[in-house]
């Protein structure tokens, strides 16, 4: 069994942390798990120290403040190499992610021979659970968007459930991964289409979450819109060697 990590970033996730742990803690491939907590107010940190004193496998990176997305997965990227896993997942704390379902993108890499298997929403229809028609008609025209800018073919481009093989992250130079939301999703997929590692996009359902708040913003959705097209015109001027 190749040596794998779940990095889960958390801000305010007291809620569902324990629960999540336990979830994919039990999952018969024997994840690590990675928490990157951005400070919490609720102590979700301190429930995650708690959890380790009988959990191995589990780790914590603890960060002053809320300081992005991006940058807390580019952080526990760093620190998962520097570890030599060589599975690195990305998943969200607050079950919108099926931690089963972990488990279809690890075979995708390690069976189905991908470097990069992505969680789609939108590979067989539309698989979104309690989001309301609004926020669906975004997100699936958002990834829209992004394929006609950036010409990838995949059809969940803004997911953020994923399995990467250690060797598409060390090609990837994350000192030039700069956006932090919604586009930092789309910058990685990108790149790591550039570079011309083999993509492929696992079902899942995507179920909105049932405790805690969402992070979204506008802000974040403002950045993606623009920063699809920085990345694309900067792809222009970047040679993708490995």
């Amino acid at each position: 069994m190749a040596k794998s990590i779940v990095l889960i970033p958390t801000y305010n996730e007291i809620e569902n942390i324990e629960n999540i742990i336990r979830a994919v803690l039990q999952l018969e491939e024997n994840f690590d798990i990675l928490i990157i907590d951005d400070n919490s107010p609720d102590k979700t940190g301190q429930k995650v120290k708690e959890l380790q004193v009988s959990e191995t496998r589990l780790h914590l990176l603890e960060r002053e403040g809320k300081l992005g997305l991006g940058t807390a997965y580019i952080t526990g990227f760093r620190w998962a190499l520097s570890h030599n896993y060589e599975y690195i997942f990305e998943m969200d704390a607050d079950f919108s992610h099926n931690p089963k379902d972990l488990s279809h993108l690890y075979h995708a890499c390690v069976v189905g021979g991908a470097d990069l298997s992505i969680g789609s929403r939108y590979i067989s229809g539309v698989n979104v659970v309690n989001w309301d028609i609004k926020r669906i008609i975004m997100s699936y025209y958002a990834s829209v968007y992004v394929r006609f800018i950036t010409r990838m073919d995949i059809q969940d481009t803004t997911a953020g459930f994923k399995c990467y093989h250690r060797k598409v992250l060390e090609a990837i130079d994350l000192d030039k991964i700069k956006f932090k939301g919604y586009a930092f999703q789309i910058e990685m997929k990108f790149t790591a289409w550039k570079f011309g590692f083999k993509i492929k996009e696992v079902p899942i359902i995507f179920t909105d979450r049932k405790e805690g708040s969402s992070k979204m913003s506008g802000g974040i959705f403002n950045e993606a819109f623009w920063g699809v097209i920085k990345i694309k015109w900067q792809s222009l001027f970047r040679k993708y060697e490995r």
